[in-house]
This record gives structure tokens, C-alpha cells and sequence, in this order.
């Protein structure tokens, strides 16, 4: 090792060269230790801001509401349930609006509805007796009214519905058929088709459709009164309990 010592003005340096070859070693090792430490914290915080990211997305937000996994792969859907010949739908249950309505047998108007109870009777869903039964394979249709008559008109927020709510159909052997709705659709009044709303989405899947004719003013995009048809497939069954003795 050399020392040289350099002098200016009085002021000196000491300049140490000649360092052994072990120490620079040293030096180049514990710089590369903490490199390899700052890129393995800076993965590891990125990893843990992803996993975060990814935990928020799958269990808020529409995709999880309506059962459908991430990448767009089809929903959980639940089986189509038969059901006995005198088993019928007796409530709808639409936690979501805060309505339960009793439901009606109904039949076709003369445009091929399915045909609303009664203007009396507001608060109360027709089911069109003649098709699908609620749970079972095919669209089983719900048709009720959103303005008029006295008291509160069974689907007067059926276009506030949101993909992901629930909807129970229960039917009158203390069953439960529920459902996930898919789509909310607003047609004006002049695009409504009643015979492809009687038609299932998927084949052999048991599905329904609530439907309101006439909405509210300002609704349809010319302004006028609108047709609304909420789409929703089997997502669950709930058994009715035995008769006790």
C-alpha cells in the first residue's frame, strides 16, 4: 500500500491506493445483496397491491352479483325443479324494492301479454298459468302493473332493478324457487314483443321475466310510457318442509 500526501496552499490529502483485491470483493458482494434485497421488496409490494386488487374486484361489483366468474364464463345456475301438478306459485318476494306481492293465474290480453290483475288489485302479479311453472325449464312470466289503482302498484320500481338482485318466487308446497336477475330492458311501447318474451334465453334453463307495461311517463327514449322486462335465471331452491304428524 501506497500513501501519497499532496500539498497545496497548506492544505493536504491523503490518497490511500493499493487497496488488497478481498476488500473490493466485499464491497461488489454486499452492493449486489442489496439489490437483490430492494427488487425482492419492491415484487413483494407489488404482489400484495395486486392480490388486494384482485380480492376487491371478485367480491364487489356486478360480475360477482350475478354469479358470473371473472372472464365472462356463465352463470351458477341452479337446476330446473318440477313440480307437482297442483303445487302453484303463491308470493314474489323482490327484497331489493321492498315488495311482496301475491300472485294471480292469469291468462293472454289481446296483444299476447300475459294479462295484469286488476286494476283494484295493484299490488298483486299475474302468472301465466298456461306457461312454465316458476323453476321449472323455460321462462315463466310475471306481469303486473306499475301505476294506477289504489295503493301501491306491485312493480312501480321494477326499473330500479339492478343484474345481481334476488327475486324468490314461493310457491304453494312452502318451497322457494330464487332467482338472480341477468338484464333490465325498457322498450318503448311499439318495440315490445310478447311472444319473445315468452321465450327462454338459454334451452333448458329454467328462467323469469317480470314484466310492466306502460311504465312511467319519461321513461321510453321518445318520452313516452315504456314497456320494462326484467330477465332473471334459477339460482337456488329451498325445499318446502314436511307436514309435522
Amino acid at each position: 500500500m501506497r500513501t501519497e500526501r499532496h500539498g497545496a496552499a497548506g492544505v493536504a490529502a491523503t490518497v490511500t491506493t493499493g487497496a488488497s483485491p478481498g476488500a473490493g470483493y466485499g464491497r461488489l458482494f454486499i452492493g449486489v445483496g442489496w439489490l437483490v434485497l430492494l427488487l425482492g421488496l419492491w415484487l413483494w409490494g407489488s404482489g400484495a397491491a395486486g392480490n388486494a386488487a384482485l380480492s376487491q374486484l371478485t367480491a364487489t361489483g356486478d360480475v360477482a352479483a350475478v354469479g358470473r366468474p371473472l372472464g365472462g364464463g356463465p352463470p351458477r345456475t341452479h337446476d330446473p325443479v318440477a313440480a307437482p301438478g297442483t303445487v302453484r306459485p303463491s308470493g314474489l318476494t323482490i327484497p331489493a324494492l321492498g315488495m311482496h306481492a301475491g300472485l294471480v293465474a292469469q291468462g293472454l290480453d289481446a296483444d299476447g301479454a300475459v294479462a295484469v290483475p286488476r286494476a283494484d288489485a295493484p299490488g298483486r302479479v299475474g302468472w301465466h298459468a298456461d306457461g312454465p311453472q316458476p323453476g321449472a325449464a323455460g321462462a315463466a312470466v310475471l306481469a303486473g302493473r306499475s301505476t294506477g289503482g289504489r295503493g301501491r302498484a306491485a312493480f312501480a320500481g321494477l326499473t330500479r332493478l339492478r343484474p345481481g338482485a334476488r327475486v324468490d318466487v314461493q310457491r304453494s308446497d312452502g318451497s322457494t324457487a330464487r332467482f338472480t336477475v341477468e338484464d333490465v330492458q325498457i322498450f318503448e311501447h311499439r318495440d315490445f314483443d310478447a311472444r319473445k318474451v315468452r321465450r327462454a334465453h338459454e334451452p333448458d334453463r329454467a328462467e323469469l321475466r317480470l314484466v310492466t307495461r306502460g311504465a312511467h311517463p319519461g321513461t321510453a327514449r321518445d318520452g313516452g310510457p315504456a314497456d320494462v322486462v326484467v330477465s332473471a335465471y334459477l339460482s337456488g331452491y329451498a325445499p318446502g318442509r314436511p307436514a309435522s304428524g
